[in-house]
Parts: structure tokens; sequence; C-alpha cells
């Protein structure tokens, strides 16, 4: 706060991990300038449903209400002549707008002093055709000489985070603590934090410099009497980073025990690392490597009792049809069951009935269970697009479902399907490149358990090569960096197949874990009738007849 009130600063950049303050930070400067320093405000929000909620919430209902000093200044949207709006709030001497960095519109005209940019790495990499938001915000502020443009966020990808480049751009501002026992000042960092193996109870925090384990009481005193300190030469842009370590509310035990819940899921450690640690994420390659892979294969029954629910992808080519089989479990655990090519015309219908002897047919599990694909996505984006809808309009109470990949970073897995087509099939948006992200790191994890992709023996090696012919790079577009998937052979119809098959399981929307509970359940059920002693039958001896009649009495 000191920094926003400093004129020799124009621009703010903050750096951190999730429930850090860095929201709080942007509502403290909206609140400041509405009672000291009127001004107009932007602030820009990942979306405009987010703008919205973040208008509602934040500031109306948190804010301005429980503020005394604020309340009389802005006026509710209900009240008569207010001029005010959920995106748009007047007060004496400026305003405050909200907008979405997906909605250029909100991005042109009026002139901004204050413009405050929340969750950057959010932010798509242009505001509909119109360019990088953060520059359209930027441009808007230009005739102020007093401009402040504040941006906070979790960083994400290595080499594509925007919050991580402004960073790099900065004083790069550290937050240094005193040891309470040798008075050393120090950053607070992972390495340094030292427990007991397999018990994150006992964890604690070391000194580098005298090397004595605080407690989670030493931690916090030591937060309660730190100083930000700049790395490099101050050019007129503040950056200051900080990690969960340093949070008064977090005790120290809960981030290892969160470590240790994910360290052996690349996908879940990404996120911890982002949130917790507030560093950005390298991949551990960029490539997948296909031999190591396909050394993973195992032998399978048809169907494993751990996959609880079958999902398949179906890729149209002019020539054929690729179809995945592919086993969900617990904890997003999978199985590829199996992996099939069907020869013929696309454009006519003998193909698409191989295709229902392959969606359709029952399933025998390990144990006997019988088990039916529950969902299925074909790719109607090649040259067969009519006959896709055809058939999937046929057999959408099936759940076998049309879908258009859609490229780009941060893309939902899968869009609300739209009927905007000549046959008015449901057509689903999938975000190809957000799936094939889980999926390369998901095929990165080595141990089985959550995420952990099986492969049955019988695939074979061109398998493999299909599902590795993909690598991540880093492009350039309008001046902004992008991760973007890139052939590096020429088939990769088992990546597409293994996508759409994840994605079916996204529209589906089942809560496996749930699933699985259930199943579980009904087995133990089974295993505790199974094992019931059953009451012995009384001895039984016979009466020979007496002399009043010829009755046989048992007892």
């Amino acid at each position: 706060m000191d920094a926003c009130a400093d004129p020799s600063i124009q621009e703010i950049v903050v750096m951190a991990g999730a429930q850090l303050g860095k929201t709080e930070i942007i509502l403290n400067i909206v609140g400041y300038h509405i009672d000291n320093d009127p001004s107009p405000i932007l602030v820009l929000q990942p979306t405009l449903d987010m703008a919205q909620a973040f208008s509602k919430d934040r500031v109306a209902a948190g804010l301005i209400k429980s503020t005394p000093a604020l309340r009389g200044k802005v006026k509710d949207p209900r009240a008569r002549d207010s001029g005010n709006t959920t995106l748009h709030k007047i007060f004496p001497g400026g305003a405050i707008t909200m907008v979405g960095a997906n909605s250029p519109s909100g991005l042109a005209s009026r002139p901004i002093r204050i413009v405050l940019c929340d969750e950057v790495d959010r932010y798509p990499p242009s505001a509909g055709s119109e360019g990088d938001p953060i520059t359209l915000a930027r441009k808007r502020a230009a005739t102020f000489w007093n401009r402040k443009i504040v941006m906070v966020s979790t960083p994400t990808n290595e080499g594509n985070s925007r919050i991580a480049d402004a960073y790099e751009l900065s004083d790069q501002r550290e937050f240094y603590v005193p040891c309470k026992h040798c008075e050393e000042y120090q950053t607070l960092v992972w390495k340094n934090v030292k427990w007991d193996e397999g018990e994150p109870d006992t964890a604690k925090y070391m000194c580098e410099h005298c090397g004595v384990l605080w407690e989670d009481s030493d931690r916090v005193w030591s937060i309660r009497n730190g100083a930000w300190h700049a790395g490099k030469e101050f050019t007129g842009v503040a950056g200051f980073a900080i990690n969960g370590l340093y949070s008064p509310w977090t005790p120290l035990h809960e981030g290892v025990r969160e470590f240790y819940a994910v360290k052996k899921n690349p996908e879940q450690l990404r996120v911890w690392t982002n949130t917790y640690l507030g560093q950005t994420w390298a991949d551990a390659g960029e490539t997948i490597d296909d031999y190591m892979l396909s050394e993973r294969r195992e032998q399978m029954p048809a169907v494993p009792d751990d996959a609880l629910i079958l999902v398949a992808g179906v890729d149209v080519q002019d020539n054929r049809l690729e179809i995945s089989i592919i086993g969900i479990g617990r904890d997003d655990e999978s199985w590829v069951i199996d992996h099939v090519t069907l020869y013929g015309d696309p454009s006519t219908p003998q193909l698409w009935s191989a295709l229902d002897s392959q969606l359709f047919k029952q399933y025998e599990t390990e144990s006997g269970r019988q088990i039916a694909i529950r969902a299925a996505c074909v790719d109607s984006g090649g040259h067969f697009t009519n006959s896709v809808y055809s058939y999937c309009k046929k057999n959408a109470g099936r759940k076998v479902f049309a879908i258009k990949g859609v490229g780009g970073e941060g893309k939902p897995v899968a869009g609300r399907p739209s009927k905007n087509n000549v046959a008015k099939c449901p057509l689903f948006s999938i975000g190809v490149d957000t799936v094939k992200d889980l999926l390369f790191a998901r095929m990165r994890i080595q141990e089985e358990g959550p995420g952990y992709i099986h492969f049955a023996d019988h695939l074979n090696d061109e398998y493999f090569r299909q599902l590795t012919a993909e690598k991540i790079v880093t492009r350039y577009h309008k001046g902004y960096k992008k991760r973007v998937f890139e052939k590096i052979r020429a088939r990769n119809e088992a990546l597409d197949c293994m996508v759409y098959a994840y994605a079916a399981y996204a529209i589906i929307g089942v809560n496996v874990n749930a699933f699985a509970d259930k199943a579980e359940a009904i087995n133990e059920e089974k295993r505790k009738e199974s094992q019931k002693i059953r009451p012995e039958r009384p001895n039984r001896s016979f009466v020979p007849p007496t002399r009043k009649g010829f009755t046989n009495s048992w007892r």
C-alpha cells in the first residue's frame, strides 16, 4: 500500500500464492481512492462473469457496505437516479468500472487513471480481436502523469506467465524476516522446511544461518518483524513476490500435508507449486517418450474391476474410424482397454453400423460384471461433418456426442452444446489443449494410483508413437507468448482419441469416487452376507407312532 501512494511508482506487480491477500490489495486501493483521492478506476477481471461476481460480492457487499466512510459516497444501483450499475459505480470525483479481459467493448473509450488487473495469468491472449487486454487497459491510462497500473496474480507455467514476466522487469522485492535466535535476515523458502519422513505434523522451519528449528509461533513472529528488500535497481516498476510460507493463517504442517498429497501426481503438483509456493511450473519435458510409455504395457483382463465406467473417443479419417475405449476408476486412475481401427467410407452407413458394434456392446469385467460404454465423443471437424451429425443425433440418447476441438490455453474441457448447425445436432466445443496438458501430466506419473494411466499389453508400438506425436512449444502471437501443441509425427489419432474419450467423461460429469464408494459398499455388504453364520438346526429324532394314532412327531 505504501507503493500505491508513492508518486514515483507507476506500476506495481504482485506475484503471490493463493489466499495471500492479492484481491484485498485491489479492494484497499479502490477504497482509498474513493475516500481520499477520487479518480477514474478500472478493475480488470479474467472474464465478464468474474467481473460481475467481484462487483457484487467483494465491492458492493464487502467493501462499500461494510465501510461507513464509503457507504455514503457510492449509491446503491437500485436507488433512484443513482447512475450506478453492477459494473459501473459513480462516486464524487470519479467512478469505478469493472470489466472482463475477454470483453473488448469494456476496454475502449474512457480515460482511466487507476488500472487494477486481477489474476492476469488467467486472461485470454486477446480481448476478442483487439489484442492483449493488459496493453489495451494500459493505453487507457496513458494521458495521466500520475497513473497507477497494478497487476496481481498467482503464477502459472514457466515461459508463459504474464505475472512472472512482469515481475522479471520490476525491482523484484522479496520479504526478508529475522531469525529470533541469531537475528539474521532471510527469505522463507521450501527447501528449509524440515520434518520427519511421513510425519507432516513434525514440520518446522530451519534458519539458514544458525540452523535452529522454528516453531510456527517463531515463524509468525519473524513475519511480523520482516521487511521488503529489492533485488534489482528500481526503474519505475515495483515488484513483490511472496509464497504460502509467509501466511500467518496456515500452519507449516498443512503445507507439508498438501505436498504429500500431490507429490506423486505432476498435475496436482503443478497446482500446488503455483498456489502454495507462488512459483511458475516448469514441465519435466516438452515431449513424452513413446518407448518409455510402451514399457508400461501390462497384462489385464478385458476390463479390470477397478475400471468403474467406460468412455470412448472416435476420430474420423477419410477412409476409417479410429476408436479408443478408456476405463476410469477412483481418483481418475485410468486404463486404455482397446484401440480399434474400422476401415471404410465414412459417408456410407455400413461404417457407422460397424461403429455401433463397438460402442454398444457389453464388456465383461474381471469378476464377470457386465459393463457398457457410458459415453462417447465423435470428432466432427473433418470431411464428414454431416455424417457425424446424423450419427450422433440418432444416438444422442446413448450419450454419443458430436464434438469440435478448439485450441488455445485456458479453454474449458467441454463447453455448452450448441445446435447452430444444419442438422440441429448438439455440438460440444472441446478445449483440446487443456485436455492434452492434463494427459501429458498423467503420462508422466510413474506410480499406480491417482491419475495413473494403464495400457493393455495388446496395444502395438504404433499406438504409442501416435499417442506421443505432439510436443509443447512456445510461440509469439502479437507479442504475447503462447504454449501450443505441434505435431512431430504425421499420425496422432491415438492422442486425439484419448482426448475425445476424456472429453466424454467430462461431459457426463460422473463423480467416479462416489461411484466407487457405492460399489465398495455393495461389495462389502455382499461379503458380510456371505459370512453370516447360519443357526444350527436342532437335532431331530423320529418318535414311533403311539397307540393312539399314526402321527409322526418331530422334536
